[in-house]
């Protein structure tokens, strides 16, 4: 299901957020893509990477974290996707960016990773495992491949403390989340530090970044607010967006299905912006781990 959906949804991704997918944390007076790379740049000095060392980055999408990392630091990123769509838009945006040399793909499930024990420097995922159907199972292949000694890194999409789930709005917010991001059960941040004990990791620290966010993390999402800098994302950006798709399918332009996707997108947007507003779910629930000597 994750790999078919990201087939149709990879070019509406970029063509609204850039080559990075995901949200970070934002300061006032700083732009959405700024806050995207400096929440990448901090992976990088969490991790305490140094130039020349291995990294892998678990479900790297189309690769903008991964050239952005590896030019930030001087490492060789080797990033992990199971869709052969990204992995091959990814290699041309790394041939374009010049670090086709010492950054590559691998097409692979996270879930068993074709990797040799103890094959890297660090580990990194940037809002990515929430796909996987079990977090144990993902964290255990990642402590697998990670080097003894050495650190791993993520954002999380979790629910939080605050999510009710006997209260029924914040369950059709979680759903609209899920299905509109092609997700499945999303976990609650305490199942995800369980789930990374339990894989052998000792967690350094942990933290839900989007709490002392200055800048909402939903607000290119909002409908509510307007932006020259991220105008594809306004309530007017996507309504263009939404009938542009629509006649570019009906003249046979755009893939059969692409407007059933965009609706799709907009709804799980209207999710994120709802579960962030009542603080029951954040996409970069933060924590560093240690793989023991």
């Amino acid at each position: 299901m994750v790999n078919k959906y990201y087939d149709l949804v990879t070019s509406f991704y970029e063509f609204g957020w850039g080559e990075s997918f995901h949200f970070a944390h934002r300061w006032k007076g700083e732009s959405l893509k700024e806050s995207i790379k400096r929440h990448e740049h901090f992976l990088a000095l969490q991790l305490g990477v140094k130039p020349g060392q291995k990294v892998l980055d678990v479900g790297c999408g189309i690769g903008g974290p991964l050239r952005e990392f590896a030019r930030f630091s001087s490492t060789s990123v080797t990033g992990l996707n199971n869709n052969e769509y990204q992995i091959s838009r990814g290699k041309e945006l790394n041939r374009i960016a010049g670090v086709d040399k010492t950054c590559d793909f691998v097409k692979a499930d996270f879930m068993k990773m074709p990797f040799p024990d103890n094959s890297y420097d660090a580990v990194y995922a940037i809002e990515a495992t929430c796909h996987a159907p079990d977090a144990y199972g993902c964290y255990k292949e990642i402590y697998r491949v990670l080097k003894p000694g050495q650190y791993f890194a993520a954002y999380e999409w979790c629910m939080t403390d605050a999510f009710d789930p006997n209260n029924q709005n914040h369950q059709k917010i979680k759903a609209e989340i899920e299905i509109g991001d092609g997700l499945p059960d999303i976990r609650l941040t305490t199942k995800c530090l369980e789930a990374l004990k339990q894989a052998g990791f000792e967690v350094v620290w942990e933290k839900d970044l989007a709490v002392d966010s200055p800048v909402p993390w939903y607000l290119p999402l909002d409908k509510s607010h307007f932006s020259l800098s991220s105008f594809r994302l306004t309530a007017v950006g996507r309504f263009m967006t939404k009938n542009m798709v629509k006649a570019l399918e009906f003249v046979g332009l755009a893939p059969k299905g692409s407007q059933r996707v965009q609706d799709f997108l907009e709804k799980a947007a209207e999710g994120l912006v709802e579960g962030g507003k009542k603080e029951i779910f954040t996409p970069m629930y933060f924590f560093l781990a240690r793989k023991p000597e």
